[in-house]
């Protein structure tokens, strides 16, 4: 029986040399693979109480639709700047050549909602930690953030030390 690495394909030298890139589409893309990686997805969350999930753009999107229809839960979009059409809350974070800016509607998640934000990769962690300080900005609660895969060697966690962080599959280097 397969696991889900099993549809990950590693592209070496992938966007520079040195990297080991590892492709989700190649998991989303064959059914088998992509359910998967929505069970093992699920598996992480366990028994944890919730409200709602949060997915970000736009992994976190293809990963909590379906969390959120297996778990009978709404899922909220966290999204580049300017993509959302009602009032929204900003966060402005650095990547690793720049800087970027997520938002989030302001009326999406309420004081006192418990969250679980999803998304497929962790690698320096910027991006969730940003999607988490929102949440928080609206006065919800960060219950867990979940992953598919995790690029250990960018140590991403260091940024979510606070939070109940888990990956369905982890890699030790980049």
């Amino acid at each position: 029986m397969k696991s889900v690495e099993d549809y990950v394909k590693t592209i070496p030298d992938f966007p520079e040399p040195g990297i080991m890139f590892r492709d989700v589409t190649s998991v989303v893309e064959d059914p088998d693979g992509f359910k998967l990686a929505i069970d093992g997805l699920d598996e992480l969350i366990g028994d944890a109480e919730f409200d709602i999930f949060v997915g970000t753009e736009s992994r976190g999107f293809i990963f909590g639709a379906p969390l959120a229809y297996k778990r009978g839960k709404g899922l909220a979009l966290v999204r580049k700047k300017g993509k959302l059409p009602r009032e929204t809350v900003s966060c402005d974070y650095d990547l690793e050549y720049g800087s970027a800016t997520i938002e989030l509607h302001k009326d999406t998640i309420k004081p006192g909602q418990k969250v679980i934000l999803v998304d497929d990769l962790i690698a320096t962690g910027g991006t969730i930690a940003a999607a988490a300080k929102l949440v928080e900005e609206l006065g919800g609660e960060v219950v867990k953030i979940i992953f598919l895969m995790e690029l250990e060697g960018l140590n991403g966690r260091e940024k979510l030390s606070k939070y109940d962080v888990e990956s369905v599959i982890k890699y030790p280097g980049k």
